[in-house]
């Protein structure tokens, strides 16, 4: 039987002080791949950022790799964030530090201590993407499509089971887009479910997954992998 990565049941998420999305359920398992779409200002970052415990639900159950949301105590967010990866749309690459000392900002960060070992898992997660070769440069030397492949390897270095990715297409070119998009498939073909909120509908037409929709403060619909 497949894991349960999330399970959420009547969740209610505040967006603003007028705003709220409710009643949001949600069953994601190993190796799902699913698109969750809607308007800017819908909330599809707002789901993300609640999975990986930066909002607070207003109501229902959720759980979250093991990890009651609601019972949850600051202390153990952290470990919940090391099992999950993270891809913004905007990289967030810290510009003064090489790619590789990118990557290993995160490791020492999150109690990685030998040398050795920290090399090799960046040069393992470069190779995954295909950035190797790029491991010296600074972000500014880096094309927009590079700087997301250096994103997704970040993401990937304390191999998450959980990879959450906002609008990780929303700032490259069609081509570029693709790119990024077959790496995706291949981290999700290797076991790793993903949740990636987009509007890229061009590009979900070419890759279709299970899609969930926000409109009107809900969820109202899921289209099944074609």
């Amino acid at each position: 039987m497949a894991e349960k990565i999330i399970y959420f049941n009547k969740v209610g998420i505040k967006l603003n002080d007028n705003k709220a999305l409710k009643n949001i359920n949600l069953d994601i398992i190993t190796k799902d791949f699913i698109y969750l779409i809607g308007k800017t200002g819908s909330g599809k970052s707002s789901i993300l950022r609640t999975i990986y415990a930066d909002f607070p639900l207003i109501q229902g159950e959720a759980e979250v790799l093991g990890y009651d949301l609601i019972k949850i105590k600051k202390k153990e967010i952290p470990n919940l964030r090391r099992k999950i990866g993270i891809i913004f749309q905007d990289f967030k690459l810290l510009p003064d530090r090489t790619v590789f000392k990118n990557l290993e900002f995160v490791l020492k960060a999150t109690e990685w201590k030998k040398k050795e070992k920290i090399e090799e898992r960046i040069d393992s997660v470069l190779e995954q993407v295909k950035m190797n070769d790029y491991k010296n440069r600074l972000p500014n030397e880096l094309s927009g499509g590079e700087k997301q492949r250096v994103s997704i390897a970040r993401a990937l270095l304390n191999k998450p089971k959980l990879v959450l990715a906002d609008e990780p297409t929303g700032n490259l070119d069609p081509a570029t887009s693709l790119e990024i998009m077959n790496i995706l498939n291949s981290i999700n073909n290797q076991g790793t479910s993903i949740i990636m909120a987009t509007h890229d509908y061009q590009l979900i037409s070419k890759n279709p997954k299970k899609t969930i929709r926000i409109e009107d403060e809900r969820i109202f619909e899921l289209i099944k992998k074609t």
